[in-house]
This record gives structure tokens, C-alpha cells and sequence, in this order.
């Protein structure tokens, strides 16, 4: 079982971006005879109000990110401390992540929320941050230094920012990397046992039993560690692991696996409550478990 690549296709919230334009309305609207060339070098001593609607033209009408950016850093360069350059520096952020800059959207998120972390748009910024760490979660066989980053930031939304609009859409989103994260391991853990290296094996899937409970990949999980201990001879385990998969996931296909796996030994699925796998499901129950629990 491999974990595809993931896609944040509808998970990044567009209600922010129309929030965002509604700044325009406080410029000077563009007439006819501002429509520039964008391949004109920009004056040194533009109004920042046009500059900047100059960016959401593009944004907004044009879908020319790239070029957005530009706009709203030369708001900034020209006129670093007006209110028109903070606007302009969220503005570059998601910009430069529509534009897959993801590393420079995260940079002038970083510095938004560094230097205005009261603004009603700072949660918005650490959104952002997150999402684009998100977009960068590479397939299970990579290293998940961006997954975890991406469950960093994005635990920020809704450890600081709880209330925001962007606080569920962030949890999410943290599932799923949480998912990737479990998914990793269980592919070592995979690779292990095909080595006939049990131990290495159960510290694997260990991890996802009681770090990973609420993914996907608790229920293979809990069969991989019945086999494993069958294969080392530790009976116990193998029927507490495969008693609490039954218990959690009666109608579960890994459960029948570990029930025949059982079996074959000559044993029955049973819980050893001083177990550490059972202790494990003492208190956290995973949102997969079937309701005949």
C-alpha cells in the first residue's frame, strides 16, 4: 500500500484573497489610461496606491502572479513603511504561493507575521506558510522534512489563531500530513519485516500505534505487529495486538488477517490489558474504529 502524492487541490481557502482585494477599494481606482506595459521598467516615484493596484489588476483580472509580485515588492521597496507596503507584503506572499515560489511566499509570510503579528491578516500569513510546506509533501519513499514543517506551521494557525477562519481548514490539512508522516513509517516498517528484521519491524509500526493512532494506518499497523511477534514467538503480543485490531476494527480485512495469523499458532485473539499495545488504546480512540466497539 504506497501513498500517493499529495494534492491540496480545494483545501487552500480562496475567502481570504476577496477579503484581500477589498483593499483595493481604498486606491485610486484605474482608469483607462492607466493600463501599463508590464514589460516597462517601473518609475522610481510611482504612488504606492497605484502600484499596488497595478498588482491586483494582474492577480485579480489577469492570473499573471509572477508579475503581481513584482507590483507589491516595488510598493515596499519604494514606500517601506506605509500601510501600503504591509498590505502589499501579505499580498507578495500569496502571490508568490499562486505563483509555486513556495519558498519566497514562506519568507514574506514569515516577515509579515514577524512584523505585524497583530493584524487581522497574520493567521491568513501563518496559513499560508503552512499550506505552502503542504504543497511540498513529497511521496512516502522521500524524507518528510517538509511534511513536518507543514504540521508545524500549520499547528500555529490553530494553536494561535484558533477563532480564524483558517483554524479547520489547517487541522485538516495536519491529518493528512500526520497520514504521510504514518504512511512512512509503515513503509520501513514493511521493509524491515520483508529483512526478517522483527525487532526493527515492531519499533516501526510501534510508532504508528501510538504516535499515528487516528490515521488510516493503524489497522495494518496492528496486523504487521501480530505478525511480527508470531515470526519472533511472542505469542502474548501477537494476541493482544490482534484482539485490540478486532476490538477497534471488527470489520477491518487486516483484522481477518491477524485472526489466521493467530490461529495458525494455535492461539486465540486475547487482550493482555498490561500490554503496551493495549495501554496504547486505553484512551485514544481512533475516529476509524467501528462504531461496534
Amino acid at each position: 500500500m504506497q501513498t500517493r502524492r499529495i494534492s491540496s487541490a480545494g483545501l487552500l481557502a480562496r475567502a481570504p484573497l476577496a477579503r484581500l482585494l477589498l483593499l483595493a477599494a481604498l486606491s485610486v481606482p484605474l482608469g483607462a489610461c492607466s493600463l501599463f506595459n508590464k514589460d516597462d521598467p517601473v518609475a522610481p516615484d510611482e504612488p504606492p496606491e497605484k502600484l499596488y493596484n497595478e498588482g491586483i489588476f494582474l492577480l485579480d483580472k489577469r492570473k499573471d502572479f509572477k508579475d503581481a509580485a513584482k507590483k507589491f515588492e516595488e510598493v515596499e521597496r519604494q514606500h517601506p513603511y506605509s500601510e501600503w507596503a504591509r498590505k502589499s507584503l501579505i499580498m507578495v506572499a500569496y502571490a508568490k504561493y499562486e505563483a509555486r515560489e513556495y519558498e519566497d511566499s514562506i519568507s514574506a509570510a514569515r516577515r509579515f507575521v514577524t512584523l505585524h503579528p497583530g493584524s487581522p491578516d497574520a493567521a491568513y500569513a501563518q496559513f499560508l506558510i503552512g499550506s505552502a510546506y503542504f504543497d511540498q509533501i513529497p511521496d512516502i519513499t522521500r524524507d518528510q522534512g517538509r511534511t513536518e514543517k507543514a504540521i508545524a506551521a500549520l499547528d500555529e494557525v490553530s494553536r494561535k489563531y484558533p477563532d480564524s477562519e483558517y483554524a479547520q481548514n489547517a487541522k485538516r490539512k495536519i491529518e493528512i500530513a500526520r497520514d504521510q508522516l504514518a504512511g512512512k513509517e509503515m513503509e520501513t516498517g514493511r521493509y524491515y519485516l520483508n529483512r526478517k528484521d522483527f525487532t526493527g519491524a515492531i519499533n516501526r509500526f510501534k510508532i504508528v500505534v501510538t504516535q499515528f493512532q487516528t490515521t488510516r494506518h493503524v489497522e495494518e499497523a496492528l496486523m504487521r505487529l501480530t505478525e511480527a511477534y508470531m515470526a519472533l514467538g511472542v505469542a502474548t503480543e501477537a494476541q493482544t495486538a490482534a484482539a485490540v485490531l478486532g476490538h477497534n476494527f471488527p470489520d477491518s480485512r487486516w483484522y481477518s488477517d491477524a485472526y489466521r495469523l493467530v490461529k495458525a499458532g494455535g492461539f486465540e485473539p486475547t487482550e493482555n490489558k498490561g500490554s503496551w499495545i493495549s495501554r496504547a488504546f486505553a484512551n485514544i480512540k481512533s475516529p476509524f474504529a467501528s462504531s461496534k466497539s
